[in-house]
């Protein structure tokens, strides 16, 4: 079982992060789109990043923009996501990453006196429709590749989100992460879900968690931690440990080799 870090604010560049990663000992860093120096067009100079990754002796998995919104109601805003997914998917055949980590856009609500409208559950017919040419888009840059998109928990997938994540799943090149500081940070509600799909856990994002506080250091919150992690072994999963600072990350991996003797 693998275990890798996220690009860190802390490190002004990917060497940075690399000398990092190496230094702990870790097999991956996971390039986050969200930073600028890892937008579509940076990734797409895919010499640079597999010199930098082969030198060093790691790789890479990605996790998409979290605005992502391949559902979005404005064609020509979901025809960008849906371009910038197919680069993305490019670059990664090139690089040999195995994961592309994505979450699912909640969309707008409506606030009515007495309850809120989700527009995507509302329209739930356009909305479908939306996920079913992005599996359609997933599978056709992908082909034969062996690249897993796997859709992350974040704070309770809603009913509509389950039912294109079910669609998604039925096809060979999606799978499932399991982040699980943030399911503790929301009461495990997404549980029970995740367990149905179990079989199709291929990452996870590790940190600890207090109450609805998460990205906390390993060992330091209230997540049985060894059972947790125990579930991604059974699977075969990679785990990045998602903690957001330098020195946590550091007290992470010392946590993992002292009860774990991992990493």
């Amino acid at each position: 079982m693998d275990f890798g870090m996220p690009v860190l604010i802390e490190n002004k560049n990917i060497q940075d992060n690399i000398a990092l990663c190496k230094d702990l000992g870790l097999s991956f860093i996971e390039l986050n789109m969200n930073l600028p120096e890892y937008q579509a067009e940076n990734l797409e100079n895919t010499g640079y990043f597999k010199k930098l990754s082969e030198k060093a002796g790691i790789y890479f998995t990605i996790h998409l923009d979290e605005n992502l919104n391949i559902a979005d109601f404005n064609e020509s805003v979901a025809d960008a996501y849906m371009e910038t997914v197919a680069r993305t998917i490019k670059a990664a055949k090139l690089l040999n990453i195995p994961v592309i980590n994505m979450h699912i856009n909640h969309g707008v609500h409506f606030t009515l006196p007495d309850r809120k409208v989700q527009l995507f559950e509302e329209y739930f017919d356009v909305y479908i429709k939306k996920f079913q040419k992005f599996k359609d888009l997933c599978e056709a840059s992908i082909g034969s590749d062996n690249i897993k998109i796997c859709i992350e928990n974040t704070d309770g997938f809603k009913d509509y989100e389950k039912s294109a994540i079910e669609m998604l799943l039925k096809s060979s090149v999606f799978a499932l992460t399991w982040d699980i500081g943030h399911s503790n940070s929301c009461q495990n509600i997404d549980e029970e879900f995740i367990m149905q799909h179990k079989d199709q856990l291929r990452h996870f994002h590790i940190h600890d968690s207090a109450g609805k506080k998460d990205h906390m250091t390993l060992g330091t919150g209230e997540i049985d931690l060894k059972s947790r992690i125990g579930i991604a072994k059974e699977h075969n999963c990679r785990c990045v440990i998602e903690t957001k600072t330098v020195e946590a990350l550091k007290e992470s991996v010392l946590w993992l080799r002292e009860n774990l003797k991992e990493v």
